[in-house]
């Protein structure tokens, strides 16, 4: 990945440097193709004229040599430079090795482009797909994320119901047990009330019980024996016992069944309202104690989703760092790949072309029919 970091104006720079040399490369071959190149290779390699093409010889390697030097010392190539002075000084057979090396740069130059360009289409598809998976892997933790808040805010509803409904049931139970305690002192006072009260009765019809009773046998007993003294006086009757006794001693005796009576039924009723109490007491402690294991199990589950809340968050800050690295490299991709992905096939036919003359003025060089190559052309 190093390629990518390749600034525009360093890809720029290299890519102008690059038509110069070649500019250059070909206005030396432009020289060397000529027609008065082609007499000037005849007379060179025709032993009867090599006085007489000496100095035109020297002329031409004069001219190709100031044209290299010129474009050598403009875009300060140390190869262009060695080539003129080779054209100058040498023969050509260090001309043709130093177009030999050229080629094998250029070839060299287009299989990195040709390795580069393959480089960039994989990274840039390989950029694409990640960013897409990324994107949905954020979508799916933003809904685990929603989803997570709305659970644990319902969980905390739900929890503060319970508690209010805990507090209400404890309220409920100390009402009852103060309304038990006083019902219960009311049941005492009614009770001893009503006791007393068969107590008292009870004195009383002992009372006129005893006296009654004494009465009746001194009645029967005077019926057995004969008056004595004279007999009582006109107007003054014999002295009888009332005859409403029986019906006041009933009617007591009616009261304190029914004191007994009225007894009973409270105790029943106390009864009653103690069980009903207890039983009220037990079935409020049992929901208390569901309501506070629900309260247990709901917390709990919340502390999780909570936990869980917190690490899709974290994962969710992850991935938006991984989408922000990932345009950032995007972005390197195309500053390093845009240039040469759509000049491509335009910069791999010319390299072609500028190999081609290169080897056609190598076979030049070397004794080719110089016409057959301007024919071909």
């Amino acid at each position: 990945k190093e390629k990518c970091q390749m600034t525009d104006k360093e890809w720029e720079e290299r890519q102008t440097t690059r038509h110069a040399e070649m500019e250059a490369v070909s206005q030396a071959l432009s020289v060397l193709s000529s027609d008065d190149a082609h007499d000037l290779f005849t007379r060179t390699f025709n032993p009867a004229l090599l006085q007489e093409s000496s100095t035109e010889s020297s002329e031409r390697r004069e001219q190709v040599s100031r044209l290299l030097s010129g474009v050598a010392k403009k875009l300060n190539s140390p190869r262009l430079a060695t080539l003129a002075v080779q054209v100058r000084l040498d023969a050509f057979t260090r001309v043709k090795k130093a177009i030999d090396d050229m080629i094998a740069q250029l070839l060299a130059e287009k299989a990195d482009e040709i390795k580069h360009k393959d480089f960039c289409v994989d990274e840039l598809n390989e950029n694409q797909l990640e960013t897409e998976r990324k994107e949905r892997q954020k979508s799916d933790l933003i809904a685990e994320i929603e989803t997570l808040e709305s659970n644990i805010d319902g969980l905390t509803k739900a929890i503060d119901t319970l508690k209010a409904e805990i507090a209400e049931m404890q309220v409920q139970l100390k009402r009852a047990g103060e309304d038990r305690e006083k019902e219960n002192k009311e049941f005492q006072t009614t009770v001893a009330d009503q006791r007393e009260t068969q107590k008292l009765l009870k004195a009383a019809l002992s009372i006129l019980g005893e006296f009654y009773g004494k009465q009746k046998a001194a009645e029967l007993a005077q019926l057995k024996q004969e008056p004595a003294g004279p007999a009582p006086p006109p107007g003054f009757e014999e002295y009888k016992k009332s005859a409403a006794s029986g019906g006041v001693m009933s009617q007591i005796e009616q009261i304190i069944s029914d004191a007994k009576a009225m007894e009973a039924e409270t105790i029943r009723s106390e009864e009653d309202a103690q069980k009903a109490y207890e039983d009220f007491v037990k079935e409020t402690n049992r929901s208390i104690e569901a309501k506070s294991k629900d309260i247990t199990d709901k917390s709990e589950v919340k502390a999780s989703a909570e936990a869980d809340l917190v690490e899709t968050k974290e994962s969710k800050e992850a991935t938006m760092l991984e989408l922000e690295q990932l345009s950032t490299y995007n972005a390197e991709l195309h500053t390093s790949c845009d240039f040469v992905m759509k000049n491509f096939d335009l910069r791999q036919t010319a390299r072609d072309e500028e190999v081609e003359a290169l080897k056609q003025a190598k076979a030049i060089l070397s004794g080719a029919n110089f016409e057959g190559f301007l024919q071909g052309a």
